[in-house]
């Protein structure tokens, strides 16, 4: 994570590249071809969030950028629903659950998972470079010797973190998901499961936030011992998404394992650029209004197909270029 110093220089270009994008989808919403129901800010960040998270996943030496580009494009024009619902604010969702852990026993278990929400909060702020044991300490209230009775290193310490972070994700949104029965509202779930990875990223623990927004700055040999959990729960969103598939639910024509990794990306990039304690203050979203319009965007797109059917050659009279409305 990069120092505000550090950040300062670069923020005017990063800025005119972000206004750049503001104005193209402005001008394509006031032109109709633009759902009205989602923010262009929520979607410009989101577009430029899924495409930054790329580089943590997507293989250029064995797939052409190309086709990257057209299976996001279409995924964020589209949507992953066969058909546009009247609107996603009647589907049942099932609420994620806060992670529980059992109350520590004695005063040395208590001091430690202190240590441990302290580190957290101090990972999840400054990085993992930035993370050392006196400003844990600092966080913590207590002296840098009183780490190292519980702690032999900081990486002891992160190590519990990021474990208990992925843990605490895993869980609350397997729990979300399995509360619902077969038949299954398959979009009811999958708006489920959305709003359940950004309620633990932004409020049910503060050991997911320091996970994911730490993640891609650790040592090699620190990913490597959590790939394990991460794979797991990539696995969970598979199932998820395929038994959506399968049932009709989803696109015959997306893939399912790019679907998870854009969306993912996505989602865990939020953590970057959106704060709900803005809430209240005018052009800010809630929490909850934020997570809606990312279901919203994820499950039909952003185009307004109310529109006129395009002609596929990019017609800016007529609904999205290049894209033709569904039925």
């Amino acid at each position: 994570m990069l120092s505000d110093e550090t950040r300062a220089p670069h923020r005017e270009l990063r800025a005119s590249y972000a206004g750049a994008w503001g104005k193209f989808l402005n001008d394509a919403k006031r032109a109709g071809h633009l759902r009205s129901d989602i923010s262009t800010a929520v979607i410009r960040q989101f577009i430029l969030s899924a495409m930054n998270w790329t580089v943590e996943w997507y293989d250029v030496d064995k797939y052409p950028v190309r086709i990257l580009a057209e299976r996001m494009s279409k995924l964020i024009l589209d949507g992953m629903c066969p058909h546009r619902k009247a609107g996603t604010g009647g589907l049942k969702l099932c609420p994620a659950t806060p992670a529980k852990t059992p109350d520590p026993d004695g005063k040395a278990a208590k001091t430690r998972a202190e240590i441990l929400k302290a580190a957290a909060r101090v990972l999840r702020d400054n990085g993992y470079k930035a993370t050392t044991l006196r400003k844990i300490a600092e966080e913590a209230d207590m002296k840098a010797g009183s780490v190292y009775y519980h702690f032999n290193s900081k990486e002891a310490i992160v190590d519990e973190v990021l474990n208990a972070g992925l843990r605490d994700l895993l869980a609350g949104v397997e729990a979300a998901v399995r509360k619902f029965d077969a038949p299954y509202d398959h979009h009811a779930r999958i708006a489920t499961a959305i709003w359940a990875h950004l309620d633990f990223l932004f409020k049910a623990s503060e050991f997911t936030s320091a996970n994911i927004r730490s993640y891609g700055m650790l040592p090699n040999h620190f990913r490597e011992r959590h790939r394990g959990i991460r794979h797991e729960y990539g696995k969970l969103w598979d199932w998820i998404l395929r038994e959506a598939q399968d049932d009709g639910a989803i696109r015959s024509d997306i893939k399912i394992v790019p679907l998870r990794q854009v969306m993912l990306g996505a989602l865990n990039w939020t953590v970057e650029w959106f704060d709900p304690n803005k809430a209240g203050v005018e052009g800010y979203l809630s929490l909850p209004e934020f997570s809606s319009m990312l279901i919203n965007l994820l499950l039909e797109g952003i185009c307004n197909r109310e529109a006129a059917p395009s002609t596929g050659q990019g017609n800016p009279e007529s609904g999205c270029p290049g894209q033709t409305r569904r039925k």
